[in-house]
């Protein structure tokens, strides 16, 4: 919305500056985007006098001039009759926007160079006069700047306003906020017309036949017009908010919609078969062609304005082909209504027509403005028209727009805003922006006003809104900032949130890739896992509207979607993928109407061990890459009695028997880590090997010491000593290492297994286990003397427990 500081001053004496007003309107809740000089093109326009004239030695009706712009003297080729020596005149060098959008560049014109224009009073945009160049008075300096040594400066303020305001979508609008602002008097245009008597119903008449998409249809009707260029002053306004002038009677139209909010369409009175209106819905697949000469297909819902016979206009959007107004056209009837806001939007988006009106009517102008904005056009019409009024004015209005009164209370108003204007303070607010208190009453501490908005004010129907009004009126700035009360005390962080965050670093520094999937899932998913019958995940839960059979149940397991992930990946050549997720499992449960919702983290990683690169070969990962990762994980997190327990073949659903753990803090299962079993690749198509590990974060967080201890380094150096033993192939090398921590001697301080060994020679059935132990002592350099007998003794206990054999 553009509005200049020319046209405002015409409502109201502005006694700020165009920065402060722009300041203050934004302040009033009217956002100013920007304000700019509408003559700045003119910069480049400068006062020239024109020292030499010359015949063009190639055409009759061309000229040489040498002018002078005070700098120096410059060759301009001219074809302007008018052009004389010693004359002042305005001179637009290269790179000159004209008033219609051409560029001046340098150019030869006939063989002759010319270094600018001298310009006429339409190229320059300053009047209608094209017949030679423009005069300017002798006592202009040479040189100046067009601009200022005419005194032209018009500011032109561009507002981003907020759609509940379609009141101030128009320049009366504005000018009402700036009286308020300033507290001056608003100047509104003569409205009023004397009707005799009613002559235009013998004419023509306007039947409304969908009151609910039209409310209220208001025309007048001016004969003996002639159509023509309307007067500079007018063009000039519609030029300065972006408007491109047409004729007399649509530049009419034009411009009361944006002096007073209200859009209005003048039709071709003599095409409108049986010279009368008819307001009606349109039928589904009628085809209108509208101004734009597009044709469009209509439906039900679409208002559409008739004569006798046929469609003329789209109502409150477009008028039509069929009607609009030419050069003969002698009489004009003006259309000014009040339309359903939500019927024209609906229709504006489904034809894809926006226009002013649209603009305005989807937003809501004023029902009682109809008669107001008719009655202008048409004392303009008949004074730059040369019309002559037909007397009388039709005003259908079968149901007229009742304005209810809102009670507004002072104290919820102070409470709320945290200003504490009185009763009499908001009342003279409210009455500046042509509000009615109609009472006030005091009781308790408190005042009650009973507020009748302005019909043109649709966006008021709550206290809210008054609050609203009192707040921009008395300026935001005006607010005192408060904080508010905030205890001193500091909660301590969400203990899920804080393990989630962490557990998300963690694995990235393990080189996964987070994945987020949906939490729907295929109700074939569990089979797909292989799950038992008897297995909690298989408590489904449904979803009552499923998006896809793919999406239908909530999951129950996260590795489904990784799996998934990995498939698409590795379907786009992308084949070493490690991916984990952190989400949430949705089990149903018999007792209560909410599911069980545990927390779970699942990796998966397949493909090489690492990324390819010239100093090493390619190592496709195994199951021990995945469990380094499970344990690693784990171990940062502190938690202690840590175990991998080989699973039953029984218990692998959907990983592979004899390549999967059981992960154990204690004795409480927390987690699993494994292979995916084969049969599950093939129902997933996933077409390589692949490693998950699962963990409970609900169990782990429960494990997870509150406070990290530390100790001191060691002062003293390490004595490590190896143990190989021969043990059942059978026996779990996990057992034999936590044989030796049970033996809790202090000055073990470590075990680390570094060789699992079968086959020859190793006999069958066996294998060999080789694993170092560190010993240290705290407050000595030990001698191989303390440990000899020490690592004798434990050696001897493995041999004993594990009926193991020595290498």
């Amino acid at each position: 919305m553009k509005v200049s500081l020319s046209w405002l001053k015409d409502y109201i004496d502005i006694q700020m500056d165009a920065a402060d007003l722009a300041d203050a309107l934004t302040m009033a809740g009217l956002e100013v985007e920007s304000v700019s000089n509408r003559y700045a093109y003119l910069q480049t326009v400068f006062v020239g006098r024109i020292a030499e004239v010359s015949p063009h030695p190639n055409a009759d009706k061309l000229t040489i001039c040498r002018v002078e712009t005070g700098d120096r003297r410059r060759t301009v080729v001219c074809g302007a009759p008018n052009v004389s020596e010693g004359m002042l005149a305005p001179v637009a060098l290269p790179g000159t926007v004209l008033a219609d959008g051409t560029q001046l560049e340098k150019s030869v014109i006939r063989g002759e160079k010319s270094y600018g224009m001298l310009c006429s009073d339409m190229e320059l945009g300053l009047g209608i006069d094209s017949s030679g160049i423009m005069v300017l008075n002798p006592s202009l300096k040479v040189g100046d700047h067009l601009a200022e040594a005419l005194g032209l400066e018009d500011m032109v303020f561009e507002f981003d306003l907020t759609p509940n305001r379609p009141d101030c979508l128009s320049v009366i609008g504005i000018a009402r906020e700036i009286a308020a602002i300033q507290n001056t008097p608003l100047k509104y245009p003569d409205y009023s017309l004397i009707d005799k008597q009613d002559l235009i119903s013998t004419l023509t008449s306007v039947k409304i036949e969908a009151p609910d998409h039209c409310p209220r249809y208001s025309a007048r009707l001016v004969e003996n017009i002639v159509v023509k260029p309307s007067p500079f002053w007018m063009q000039d306004r519609l030029l300065s908010v972006g408007l491109r002038p047409i004729n007399n009677i649509v530049d009419i139209t034009n411009y009361v919609l944006m002096e007073t909010g209200h859009p209005l369409h003048a039709f071709d009175f003599d095409q409108l078969a049986q010279n009368r209106i008819v307001v009606k819905t349109a039928a589904d697949g009628d085809k209108f062609v509208t101004l734009d000469q597009k044709e469009h297909q209509l439906n039900s819902r679409m208002l559409m304005i008739c004569d006798g016979e046929k469609q003329v206009a789209v109502g409150g959007v477009m008028g039509g082909l069929n009607s609009e107004i030419e050069d003969t056209t002698r009489r004009v009837l003006i259309e000014g209504a009040y339309f359903n806001p939500a019927s024209i939007r609906r229709t504006s988006k489904t034809l894809g027509l926006s226009t002013d009106a649209t603009h305005r009517f989807e937003r809501g102008v004023d029902p009682q403005g109809t008669v107001r904005a008719v009655n202008r056009a048409a004392k303009l019409m008949v004074e730059f028209g040369e019309g002559t009024l037909v007397e009388g004015l039709i005003d259908e209005y079968p149901q007229p727009q009742q304005v209810n009164s809102v009670s507004l209370s002072t104290a919820r108003t102070h409470r709320l805003l945290g200003i504490h204007p009185d009763g009499s303070e908001i009342k003279k607010l409210l009455e500046s922006i042509d509000f009615k208190v109609e009472k006030m009453t005091s009781g308790n501490g408190d005042q009650q006003l009973v507020v009748v908005p302005p019909s043109f004010r649709v966006d008021i129907s709550r206290p809210e809104d008054l609050m609203e009004e009192v707040a921009r009126l008395s300026g935001y700035n005006t607010i005192p900032t408060t904080f508010p009360a905030m205890p001193a005390e500091a909660r301590p962080p969400n203990r899920n949130l804080e393990l989630r965050k962490r557990l998300k670093n963690l694995m990235a520094g393990f080189g996964f890739t987070e994945a987020i999937t949906y939490s729907f899932v295929a109700e074939a998913s569990c089979d797909r896992l292989r799950l038992k019958a008897q297995d909690p995940r298989r408590n489904l839960i449904h979803i009552l509207n499923p998006l896809t059979e793919d999406q239908a149940v909530m999951r129950t397991s996260l590795v489904t979607g990784l799996i998934e992930t990995a498939v698409y990946n590795i379907a786009q050549q992308v084949k070493n993928l490690k991916l984990f997720e952190i989400g949430k499992l949705f089990i149903k449960t018999e007792s209560r109407d909410l599911p069980r919702e545990p927390e779970f983290l699942a990796a998966l990683w397949t493909g090489s061990r690492h990324n390819s690169s010239w100093h090493g070969r390619e190592i496709s990962c195994d199951f021990y890459d995945i469990k380094g990762v499970a344990e690693g994980l784990i171990g940062t997190l502190k938690i202690d009695n840590i175990r991998f327990t080989a699973m039953p073949d029984g218990d692998c659903d959907y990983t592979r028997p004899g390549y999967t753990a059981q992960i154990l803090v204690a004795d409480t299962p927390v987690g699993l880590v494994g292979e995916i079993h084969s049969r599950v690749r093939e129902v997933f198509d996933l077409k390589q090997s692949a490693y998950i590990f699962e963990l409970d974060l609900d169990k782990i967080i429960s494990l997870i010491p509150p406070i990290r201890r530390s100790k001191s380094i060691p002062k003293y150096p390490a004595i490590y000593r190896d143990i190989t033993l021969i043990i059942d192939r059978g026996t779990e090398t996990q057992t034999v290492l936590e044989a030796v921590e049970n033996i809790r001697e202090d000055l073990v301080q470590n075990l680390h297994l570094f060789d699992v060994f079968e086959g020859d020679p190793i006999a069958a059935g066996k294998k060999s286990v080789s694993f170092r132990v560190t010993y240290r002592s705290s407050d000595k350099t030990l001698e191989d003397d303390d440990v000899n007998d020490l690592h004798k003794s434990i050696t001897d206990n493995l041999l004993k427990a594990f009926d193991a054999t020595l290498p």
